[in-house]
């Protein structure tokens, strides 16, 4: 860790040296534009304008800010990394498309799944650079394909191996990595076909990401491992009024994992969340806790509409990691979903690096009120052995279920005005049939 951080700025030379959400940052030093065609982007879109639009980021910068503007066309870059006082704006019909060449995205220190470790660059990078902004109405493309694609083939090679493969095996870039940043605002941009995760948050506060449309595809290749927005030891974060498909989770607390997790400088907890007026396409869970997460706390969704058959809460409860998920409110949900809740372990990769600790999960003051949904099970509760669920309450839901009964271990839960296929609910039924959506993928 300590080689780590002293490499860090060197690395790093290249980027540059009660709630309430987040309002979009001033124009501030941001009002003189940069247009990437003046600097020598070219509109041939086979090739690489990444010298053409980092150069004009560079000329920015020096002269004391600006927004940086992709105009109407498509441009293919590689990783670009945003200065102090640089801002990014993408004009109706601009496409800043990702090369689908990992050549093109240097390797540096990073953070990938709750570690801090050398990783590539994604196709826009922002390290410490307060109010950054990237808008649209234009299109950042991460041009996935080929990623996904050798994602696939390797994970199927090492199954007749009858081996397992981590996501880090084959090296695939972000769409947005924002590290260390203030007032952040990502407002009316399409962000689409992510090579890896599509928007990753690390150690941020206040941060807004409206209006915007993100997705990555199920068929006829999926999207492996393309978060929508992967919220990393942050604090003050808003989501709202954006419409979400991605093939993996839709927003996800992150922080940590390990059975040291909870002491280690690097990771950190993730408060003051609020999702409202999102409507969340395919996912395989719309909102989730995990399955890197050491604390997430203060995390409010709100007057949102799923329409998939996965959980609309998430709650990964990894054995091998102190997990504190408390304060947490769903409310005003319509639409379908697999289950309303799924609370349950989280084996992928379980590793106690050797420790004699014997890690658990605790969940408190979880609160699901005015919900009404069809969905496949009503929820899951049934986490790891040692975990400890105290304060969980169901008020104002009315359920239509394909499989009535629903396995919860937990006498905490309550419920208050709940029915399930026109029946009042007054405590968990039986446990019967289960259709479990939680697989590692």
């Amino acid at each position: 860790m300590k080689v780590f951080l002293i490499l860090l700025p060197l690395a790093l030379s290249a980027f540059a040296l009660p709630f309430k959400a987040p309002q979009p940052a001033s124009s501030g030093a941001g009002a003189k534009d940069y247009v990437i065609t003046d600097f020598g982007a070219g509109t041939d879109s086979t090739e690489l304008s990444t010298a053409a639009i980092q150069r004009t980021i560079d000329k920015a910068h020096t002269e004391g800010g600006g927004t940086v503007v992709i105009p109407k066309g498509v441009f293919l870059s590689g990783a670009l990394f945003f200065k102090p006082r640089t801002r990014l704006r993408l004009q109706q019909g601009a496409k800043l498309k990702g090369s689908d060449n990992i050549a093109h995205y240097p390797l540096l220190p990073s953070r990938m799944e709750g570690q801090s470790l050398p990783y590539y660059a994604a196709l826009v990078n922002a390290y410490q650079v307060n109010g950054f902004r990237v808008t649209g109405p234009g299109t950042i493309d991460g041009n996935g394909l080929q990623f996904w694609k050798s994602f696939w083939a390797h994970r199927d090679s090492m199954q007749k191996l009858g081996k397992s493969s981590t996501n880090l095996e084959v090296h695939r870039p972000r769409l947005l990595f924002i590290w260390g940043c203030r007032d952040v605002t990502i407002a009316r941009v399409k962000l689409h076909n992510a090579g890896f995760w599509t928007t990753h948050l690390y150690q941020c506060k206040k941060v807004l990401i409206e209006g915007c449309d993100i997705r990555s595809p199920f068929r006829p290749v999926k999207a492996p491992s393309t978060d929508a927005v992967d919220i990393d030891a942050c604090q003050k974060v808003t989501v709202r009024n954006c419409y979400i498909s991605v093939n993996d989770d839709g927003i996800v607390m992150k922080g940590g994992k390990g059975p040291t997790a909870h002491k280690l400088p690097e990771n950190g907890p993730v408060e003051d969340v609020l999702i409202e007026n999102c409507t969340f396409g395919e996912v395989h869970a719309a909102v989730t806790c995990g399955s890197e997460c050491i604390h997430a706390n203060r995390i409010t969704v709100r007057n949102c509409r799923v329409d998939n058959d996965r959980p609309l809460l998430l709650l990964k409860m990894r054995p091998d990691t102190y997990q504190l998920y408390e304060n947490i409110t769903v409310e005003n949900i319509t639409g379908r979903c697999g289950t309303i809740v799924t609370l349950s372990p989280w084996t992928q990769f379980f590793n106690l690096a050797g420790s004699t600790e014997k890690p658990f999960g605790t969940i408190r003051n979880i609160t699901i009120a005015n919900v009404k949904v069809k969905c496949k099970q009503f929820a899951v509760l049934n986490g790891n052995p040692a975990d400890q669920v105290t304060s969980f309450t169901f008020k104002n839901v009315d359920a239509t279920a394909q499989t009535a009964a629903f396995p919860n271990k937990y006498p905490g839960v309550k419920f208050s005005n709940v029915t399930l296929n026109g029946a009042p609910l007054t405590a968990a039924p039986a446990a019967g049939p289960v259709v479990t959506p939680l697989k590692p993928d």
